[in-house]
């Protein structure tokens, strides 16, 4: 990617619709407008991506990210638009290609793709197929991504697909090599095959941000054993910055406990002690000052060694002015101080 800073800081978002105190969701349509101003925002304020993800539930706004980061990419000049997650396992790697050319068509050449296996599997009984080939899906599926994004035509077969002999996929985009990364959630196989394929890597900081240290040397290491230079590393992670610690905690905490009731049942009631403790120092979640978040930035950067930070922006209902609020301080206040501390001015 020519011209990218040493250090890039963007945001994301599922839309999640989480419910609201009266116990009913934010309708789709109001999120979706939400977050379109989310990256108008954050490309006006001068962050660097801006990212959603793809689910297909009734809690989430977003089931077809290449469409919503189309109509992104009208409304924004010059932030890079990336898919966070688009779930590779159960889509089309043609109609994928397709797509994200087509975004960097009308973006001019400022289009990614994030290729994950998905956090849920409702996508795939959805699209019928059987969750027996969940691994077999996501290998070959990524496999003809690639073929299709190295030549054209294209020659490939497998068990998942019909066979293409000869095909041309179309259109081609902008950029001589639309870039592809893997989301992994922690899995070591994820990460070898990341390494290994020369692809970069982003990892979903959601436990102690210790435990993805050896997961990051693995990724290396990996790609050296396969003769490839180490690609980028990108880190996402929950979010919410004021200009106060204190404020940025009272603001975020019934929003984020909220949000985990909703979307992670199995972690149970998040108490305000547990918030505290997450929100720490050395805890996954960035939620405090400026100053906070650029330290656990610089933190986290020497335990990984990445160079990208993505933060999950709009959580449980946050309301729009203070999410507007917390990218704008992201991209003046923290990005300038990260990139200043490492040396990329």
């Amino acid at each position: 990617m020519s011209g990218a800073p040493a250090f890039e800081i963007g945001v994301f978002t599922f839309g999640e619709l989480t419910r609201g105190a009266d116990g009913s969701p934010i309708p789709a349509a109001r999120r979706l407008l939400d977050v379109l101003e989310w990256a108008r925002t954050a490309d006006q304020a001068g962050l660097d991506v801006f990212g959603v993800g793809e689910h297909h539930r009734e809690d989430f706004a977003v089931s077809s990210p290449q469409t919503v980061l189309a109509a992104v990419a009208a409304q924004t000049t010059r932030i890079r638009l990336t898919s966070t997650v688009t779930v590779l396992s159960s889509a089309d790697p043609v109609r994928v290609f397709e797509e994200f050319a087509t975004l960097d068509l009308l973006s001019g050449g400022r289009a990614e793709l994030t290729a994950g296996r998905g956090a849920y599997l409702e996508s795939f009984p959805l699209f019928g197929q059987s969750l027996d080939h969940y691994d077999q899906y996501f290998d070959e599926r990524l496999e003809l991504l690639l073929r299709i994004r190295s030549g054209n035509p294209v020659t490939w077969s497998g068990a998942t697909r019909a066979p293409l002999e000869n095909a041309g996929v179309w259109p081609r985009p902008v950029q001589d090599e639309l870039p592809v990364w893997i989301a992994v959630g922690g899995t070591p196989a994820s990460v070898v095959r990341a390494g290994t394929l020369g692809l970069p890597l982003y990892l979903a900081i959601l436990g102690a941000p210790e435990r993805f240290a050896p997961l990051a040397e693995l990724y290396r290491a990996s790609a050296a054993e396969a003769g490839r230079a180490p690609e980028r590393i990108g880190v996402t992670s929950h979010f919410h910055v004021e200009p106060t610690s204190q404020g940025a905690k009272n603001t975020f905490y019934p929003h984020y406990a909220q949000y985990i009731g909703q979307n992670m049942p199995r972690t149970g009631r998040l108490d305000r002690e547990a918030f505290e403790q997450w929100s720490g120092p050395r805890g996954a979640l960035f939620a405090g000052s400026p100053a906070e978040i650029v330290d656990k930035i610089l933190w986290e950067h020497e335990l990984l060694g990445h160079s990208r930070f993505l933060a999950q922006v709009g959580l449980g209902g946050l309301g729009q002015a203070e999410t507007l609020r917390s990218i704008e301080l992201l991209a003046t206040e923290v990005l300038p101080q990260v990139r200043a501390a490492l040396g990329d001015a």
